[in-house]
């Protein structure tokens, strides 16, 4: 009898061991996927933080533009305040005063629009009076409000073509300090601070005496 169960013994033995090994390679391969998702989650997770890094990055930086261009609006309308006082008798900021009625008309219909807020209409009636008037002694007024009136609109590129070229060819105008430094916030906008960098040190540079210069250096120290 002894000799007769031994080999079932060993076939029941052979069919338990049979049934496990498919049982535990299932768990070996559970294991193997549990720990490739986890690596994969992990993964997944620097992905996100790395992620979120950028984003709060990104959001100091925008913060930090807007905050310098509030500064600039700030500034830009106490200078205009001052200048206004300063020509409580005068039609423009310069004291001057066009020969011909109706381009003095014209120029006076532009400024209205423009200390009203409505950038667009003033962005288009200070152009025709360049087109109109091209050789006026009242020129650098207006492209200096031309280019304000573009940066208002936030199209940033075509206002600081507008205020260098302004500042370069008329380098002696009253505005040309002014027009640089709206131009320099122009180029912060387009996320150039190294061309926002020479054109607030250009300002430092060559109107170093001006209200223009202080705040240049001051905005230099932001962009350090």
């Amino acid at each position: 009898m002894h000799a007769y169960f031994k080999p079932v013994r060993l076939a029941a033995l052979s069919l338990a061991l049979l049934a496990y090994l498919p049982a535990q390679a299932f768990a070996d391969d559970e294991a193997r996927r549990a720990i490739l998702e986890l690596r994969q989650q992990m993964q997944q997770m620097r992905e996100q933080n790395q992620q979120a890094r950028l984003n709060l990055a990104a959001q100091v930086d925008s913060l930090r533009a807007e905050i310098v261009t509030l500064r600039g609006q700030v500034e830009k309308l106490s200078w205009e305040t001052n200048n206004l006082r300063q020509s409580n008798n005068n039609n423009n900021d310069s004291g001057m005063t066009a020969n011909d009625p109706q381009e003095q008309a014209v120029y006076d219909s532009a400024m209205d629009l423009y200390r009203a807020g409505q950038y667009q209409e003033a962005a288009a009636s200070l152009s025709a009076f360049l087109d109109a008037y091209p050789s006026s002694v009242l020129r650098d007024d207006v492209r200096f409000y031309h280019g304000s009136s573009l940066y208002a609109l936030r199209d940033y590129k075509l206002a600081s073509q507008t205020l260098q070229s302004l500042a370069k060819e008329a380098p002696q105008s009253t505005h040309a300090a002014d027009a640089l430094m709206v131009a320099a916030s122009c180029q912060i906008e387009l996320n150039d601070l190294n061309g926002a960098k020479s054109l607030l040190q250009r300002i430092v540079k060559e109107y170093p005496q001006s209200e223009a210069a202080d705040t240049a250096r001051s905005r230099l120290k932001l962009l350090e």
